[in-house]
């Protein structure tokens, strides 16, 4: 297959502060996800998939919801292709104590998850899957992550909320209080305004807030160049690792 010649339309994202352009994206994870890829960046002399294992252990074991705010707004779905349906659509708010938020505008299958991290969007549809997993217990955190990897529904769970939306802003409330050893540099960055963020395997320290936005498609031949710098960043970590 030549893959050089394939010219399919990709939804592509932004990640923005309030001040600048952080980069570019097509998925995103802020709490749990993001935090066990911090983790697991400490002990890079690991193999990938000790280190991996281990940071989601530790994780688990530490499991705390981060407080903040999540504004977003909906996808225009009721248009019809008349002027005439065409209404504003007016942001979304929602507040409380959340143990991940995901952020995809592709569904990102892995080994982890086979049939996607978001499962219900695509690649050229527009719009971008706000997943929304309230605070819970720690079983019940654990019985929906186990879901990713069945056939079973892993959104159907009282704590857990989707949306098909458009842009996203994220802001967390700083809180001081955690001090396990493991994670002491994740929650002091944390208390100094910058949070972890999980975002296509890469970490990131976003700033207190974070807007996300859905910034239509862009074509293969662009994406095949950050899917082969993906390919090479993999190897070099796999094989630097042993």
């Amino acid at each position: 297959m030549h893959l050089h010649n394939l010219n399919y339309p990709v939804d592509i994202c932004t990640f923005s502060s309030p001040s600048k352009l952080l980069r570019f994206g097509f998925s995103a994870m802020f709490g749990f996800g993001a935090r066990t890829l911090a983790l697991a960046e400490k002990h890079r002399w690991m193999p990938s998939n000790q280190r991996r294992d281990f940071a989601v252990i530790k994780t688990l074991a530490s499991l705390k919801p981060e407080e903040c705010e999540l504004s977003f707004l909906p996808l225009k779905n009721s248009l019809q292709g008349s002027q005439e349906n065409v209404t504003k659509v007016q942001w979304h708010t929602i507040q409380g104590h959340f143990l991940n938020v995901s952020i995809m505008a592709i569904p990102s299958l892995c080994s982890m998850a086979p049939r996607g991290l978001a499962p219900n969007t695509r690649l050229n549809n527009g719009s971008m899957a706000l997943i929304v997993v309230r605070n819970t217990s720690r079983s019940e955190f654990i019985k929906h992550l186990k879901r990713y990897a069945s056939v079973k529904n892993q959104f159907n769970f009282p704590f857990v909320e989707t949306y098909a939306v458009q842009e996203v802003k994220i802001q967390p409330r700083t809180k001081i209080g955690h001090d396990t050893e493991e994670n002491v540099f994740l929650h002091a960055t944390s208390a100094e305004g910058n949070y972890p963020w999980n975002i296509d395997g890469d970490l990131m320290e976003g700033a207190s807030e974070v807007h996300v936005r859905e910034e239509g498609c862009h074509y293969t031949r662009f994406i095949m160049q950050w899917a082969l710098f993906q390919v090479e960043k993999a190897f070099f970590e796999e094989t630097g690792s042993r």
